[in-house]
């Protein structure tokens, strides 16, 4: 088995204990070449001498292949950055979030490195020369070790949620044509809730009979969160993959299997991608929320939490496109927080169908006023935008292209990583 040595003064920005860094370059252009068909041997290989850790790995993203690309990605990014970590930091930091909702323990990395060893000699054949397994047998075990640490902070910053948590439904709401709200309360009755900060999510974890063991996906949480909370919310889209004919497991399964009593097992609140209501420093600077179909349930999260009355007050602008008006979530509550904040919120829905079935351009936000719905001369204006990556990804380039810092441009990652930048993982929530 591979052993992770004692690396405990090595952090991602140290790359002093690599030896031999030429010979991690010398393999990216093989890595760029046969990186998928290492992944997919090794999760083939791995899942096959450990088929607990099917309760870990999405299976849906197995069969779509989207799940060995991205690790594919991960480890050609890893390679060629592997003297300057600190480009990965962000990618890290998110991949231990998502880790830390699963539950993922210090263990199951000398399983992974070894099987993903493995696998890298068993598609590179003699190249894998012993000089090259050596180096990279030292570079897991660093990495490793990084996300071990990180990993364990947070875990202590959970308290005593250490496991699954069994909760049961409360209500089941629905939001649209194919987006339905869970509400989910503790069966142990312990409350209140932890509080989360707004547009965080939590793995949700059922049992999937036809494949004989649990499936976790990660959901946000769409409701703000309150002072001795009783529920969590999670708002799950029907999921379908039209280019490969493939229904999500998971969402599909909650829609048309799960009812109010149901039971299924939560992990405790995570994610990145958040506002916090209450930091003061953020005071009179407008926030754009900026959605697509169900990428609305992270920001009407952020919205709810901003018309409270204990949050500092802030010129908001919710900026939504939908498919038509049945496939339109959160209409309703919209229209309801907008009745107490009128003063500083302005709507804008786009749908890309209208009544009468035609359909119409996309979102154009340049197309918005400037500065009523985009603030665009407000250095101080934060903008949040949830959707699928090709739409985030154009309005983070429209907005950039306008004046607006990166910095200020806030993307919900469904892939863990930098959106077209560097990429290092997947997180689907089929």
């Amino acid at each position: 088995m591979l052993t992770i040595r004692n690396t405990a003064k090595v952090n991602i920005s140290d790359h002093s204990d690599f030896a031999n860094l030429e010979f991690h370059f010398a393999t990216v252009p093989v890595l760029q070449a046969h990186g998928e068909t290492i992944t997919k041997t090794f999760y083939e290989n791995m899942l096959s001498a450990h088929p607990e850790l099917n309760n870990i790995f999405n299976t849906t993203s197995q069969v779509t292949n989207r799940q060995p690309r991205a690790l594919a990605r991960a480890v050609l990014a890893y390679a060629t950055h592997i003297d300057d970590l600190t480009k990965l930091t962000g990618a890290v930091q998110r991949i231990a979030q998502h880790h830390v909702s699963l539950f993922v323990q210090p263990e199951q990395y000398e399983i992974v490195g070894t099987y993903l060893l493995e696998a890298i000699g068993q598609v590179l054949g003699d190249a894998a020369t012993p000089e090259i397994v050596d180096a990279w047998t030292a570079a897991y075990g660093v990495l490793a070790k990084v996300f071990i640490d990180v990993e364990q902070r947070l875990y202590e910053k959970d308290g005593d949620w250490t496991g699954w948590r069994k909760f049961r439904i409360a209500k089941k709401r629905k939001e649209a044509d194919d987006i339905t709200s869970f509400y989910l309360e503790p069966l142990d009755g312990v409350v209140p809730l932890p509080k989360f900060l707004p547009g965080q999510y939590v793995s949700l974890q059922i049992p999937v009979p036809k494949l004989g063991y649990k499936q976790s996906r990660q959901y946000s949480l769409s409701q703000a969160p309150l002072d001795g909370g009783k529920t969590y919310r999670v708002s799950v889209k029907r999921e379908h993959d039209d280019g490969l004919n493939i229904d999500g497991l998971i969402s599909n399964t909650l829609h048309d299997s799960y009812d109010e009593g149901d039971q299924v097992d939560l992990s405790h609140p995570h994610g990145l991608f958040t506002l916090d209501p209450s930091d003061i420093s953020k005071e009179g600077a407008p926030v754009v929320l900026i959605s697509a179909g169900v990428g609305a349930t992270p920001l009407v999260s952020m919205l709810r939490a901003l018309a409270q009355p204990s949050s500092v007050k802030r010129a908001i602008s919710w900026i939504h496109t939908s498919r038509s008006k049945a496939k339109q979530p959160f209409a309703d509550e919209v229209t309801a927080i907008a009745e107490g904040i009128k003063d500083r919120l302005s709507i804008h829905v786009h749908m890309r169908q209208g009544l009468d079935g035609e359909g119409k351009p996309r979102l154009d936000i340049l197309a918005l006023d400037r500065e009523r719905d985009l603030f665009i001369h407000d250095r101080r204006a934060e903008y949040y935008i949830c959707g699928p990556e090709s739409f985030m990804l154009e309005l983070r380039t429209k907005l950039t292209d306008s004046g607006v810092d990166r910095d200020r441009v806030y993307l919900e990652l469904f892939a863990t990583g930098e959106a077209g930048d560097t990429y290092m993982g997947d997180t689907s929530r089929t």
